[in-house]
């Protein structure tokens, strides 16, 4: 099909940080065809009258676990390990695929209708997962976290390496690359040097990208240094080759300067999550440091239950103020480097070609309504969108050259159908007395 996309200012993302005012921008097989100030020729089987609102590329949230929307504010009020022990690891006990797949559902829902556009998850039943997000029409690179605490290893029967190897199989490559599968170790706290090594050889053979906790907290990294001889997790990750594939390590709270320049050699992309690390009393990521020292750092929401919702913008003005703060200088995270961890530098995370509005790039794009009282006036565009933007503002959201939400309206989730299934049988399901 053939998209215009008319009317519109078009924030480009290019180095230049254009908005271009009046733009036009055709979309034609999933991709960006063009994109200018004068109409292209020939004929549109459809077209979108932005109505001078602006136009931006589609959200890549980082690092996800969707079905935890099922959990949003339950266990408030507790310190990390009270949190995990004694609300969130009985709750997951309980899951069943059906109620992953509602409760998916619904954290996708919120998601699309906030401007994302693809997601890396990682989370258990990740084929139910897999299901949804295929339906959804948004992109996904989905992993399993494996995990490992006994002494024993045998990959062919290992829980979590066999769901890899089928996730792998089923959905790896999925509907033209709409879902890809990468490796993933939960973290080194959570897992053994034999899985490591197995996980890592299986991306290698396989093409697969790999998705790791990484220092999220500061016990977490000093465990690891008492047991590994003074090592990081990172660093220790190193020795057995985690990162000679295209990896993403989440959080990185307390990773040092060392780290950064394994980073940035192996190429490894840190994935910011600062309102979940705030709320958790993680801390908070060098992430400016980090981008100079050349980490290309992206942006998440982590978890429903650790952040309370996946509006990005929300995590998106937090990101920047944030480093303002911390090293006490208004120019430690400009917006437009702020946009671009929730865009591009996501979609060079996850090997994807997303993340601008450029001719050949995925057709992921979403319309912010500036009409809005909370963006109003607009002296600078992407100021507004970094500083003063909601989630609400989100009018329209194109995943690969599919309007997939317009004006409130999803056209490829039933909600009411979801809102009656997290109510009627997950909820129940999950949370029994």
């Amino acid at each position: 099909m053939k998209i215009l996309i008319s009317n519109v200012r078009a924030v480009l993302l290019d180095e230049a940080d254009t908005v271009l005012s009046g733009a036009f921008v055709a979309v034609e097989d999933g991709k960006i065809a063009s994109v200018g100030t004068q109409r292209p020729a020939g004929p549109f089987d459809r077209e979108i009258d932005g109505k001078d609102n602006v136009l931006m590329p589609g959200f890549v949230n980082a690092h996800t676990h969707v079905p935890m929307t099922a959990m949003r504010g339950y266990g408030d009020g507790n310190n990390l390990q009270d949190w995990l022990e004694k609300f969130i690891f009985p709750t997951e006990d309980r899951w069943d695929d059906r109620a992953v797949a509602c409760c998916a559902d619904l954290g996708l829902a919120e998601m699309i209708a906030s401007g994302v556009t693809c997601i890396a998850d990682m989370y258990m039943r990740t084929h139910v997962v897999a299901q949804r997000v295929a339906e959804s029409g948004i992109s996904a690179n989905l992993s399993c976290g494996g995990v490992l605490f006994s002494d024993a290893f045998d990959p062919e029967t290992d829980h979590d390496c066999v769901a890899l190897r089928e996730l792998t199989r089923d959905w790896h490559g999925y509907n033209g690359g709409q879902i890809l599968v990468d490796a993933s170790i939960h973290g080194e706290y959570t897992s053994r040097a034999e899985m490591w090594e197995w996980v890592t050889a299986y991306a290698k053979e396989h093409g697969l990208g790999m998705h790791v906790h990484i220092s999220e907290t500061r016990a977490e990294h000093e465990a690891c240094k008492a047991r590994h001889g003074g090592l990081t997790p990172i660093q220790t990750l190193n020795q057995y080759g985690v990162w000679d594939v295209r990896a993403i390590a989440a959080h990185c709270v307390w990773t040092t300067p060392e780290d950064w320049a394994i980073m940035a050699e192996k190429g490894v992309s840190a994935i910011h999550n600062p309102m979940s690390n705030l709320k958790l009393g993680s801390g908070i990521a060098p992430v400016s440091a980090m981008a100079k020292a050349g980490v290309n750092v992206a942006l998440g929401t982590d978890g429903v239950s650790s952040n309370n919702c996946t509006d990005l913008f929300g995590d998106l003005k937090l990101a920047a103020i944030l480093q303002n703060g911390a090293n006490c200088d208004p120019l430690a995270l400009l917006p437009a480097q702020a946009l671009r961890m929730a865009t591009e530098n996501g979609g060079k995370a996850l090997g994807r070609k997303t993340g601008r509005i450029q001719a050949g790039y995925d057709a992921d794009l979403i319309l912010v309504d500036f009409q809005a009282l909370n963006l109003t006036p607009c002296h600078d565009v992407i100021s507004n969108l970094v500083y003063a933007a909601h989630g609400s503002n989100v009018v329209m959201n194109m995943a690969r050259g599919k309007v997939i939400y317009q004006n409130g309206e999803f056209f490829t989730i039933d909600i009411d159908r979801v809102k009656r299934e997290v109510r009627d049988y997950a909820l129940p399901l999950l949370f029994q007395n």
